[in-house]
């Protein structure tokens, strides 16, 4: 007669290899067949290839945000540095960047979280990872102003206010609604805009 399983082990999951920054370095383009990854918390992470609807928000969003910072001020797909005790395993590459100061100044390193005054992913099929684990890396490094581009849910979802971890403030705007990026508030996005139809 069966029966009933109730001593299931504690951990399910095989034991995974934890990645560090330096030893993501020393892999080689050949050994990674040219594949784009990112380090998030220790794990390489797929930049998979982008989607039609995924380009062109993208396209859209980056040429509006030069236009509100200027050209030298907002960077695609560009690495940054996370809190101090994320660094070690994690070097996340968002789809955007809004950085303090110009392109120049960054020739040797990242631009850290106090360079940084506005990141932005934009989520075709990485919403839940976009709206998780990258939400939390960037609360702890208590980044202002995350933004989650949902192109298939045609809604733009701001983070605000990070504390102990997470950000307090998420706010989802729809098509129809604006919003304006906290480094420059007289700058109103309306969501349709970088939407593509």
């Amino acid at each position: 007669m069966p029966t009933v399983l109730t001593d299931l082990p504690l951990k399910t999951d095989p034991p995974r290899k934890v990645w560090t920054r330096a030893e993501y370095d020393k892999l080689s383009a050949a050994m990674l067949n040219d594949e784009r990854l990112e380090l998030v918390n220790g794990e390489l992470i797929s930049k998979m290839g982008k989607k039609r609807p995924h380009v062109n928000a993208m396209v859209l969003l980056h040429a509006w945000l030069q236009d509100v910072f200027g050209f030298r001020f907002v960077q695609p797909e560009a690495p940054i540095d996370v809190a101090p005790e994320d660094n070690p395993t994690s070097e996340p590459e968002p789809d955007i960047i809004v950085t303090r100061q110009d392109l120049s100044y960054f020739k040797r390193f990242n631009p850290g979280p106090a360079d940084v005054l506005l990141v932005v992913e934009i989520s075709h099929t990485t919403l839940g990872f976009d709206l998780t684990s990258k939400a939390r890396l960037y609360a702890r490094a208590a980044i202002a102003d995350y933004w989650v581009l949902d192109v298939s849910g045609r809604r733009l979802i701001v983070h605000r206010d990070p504390r102990d971890g997470k950000y307090a403030s998420v706010t989802s705007y729809k098509e129809g609604e604006t919003v304006a990026p906290l480094a420059a508030p007289d700058a109103e996005l309306r969501v349709e805009t970088v939407l593509a139809p």
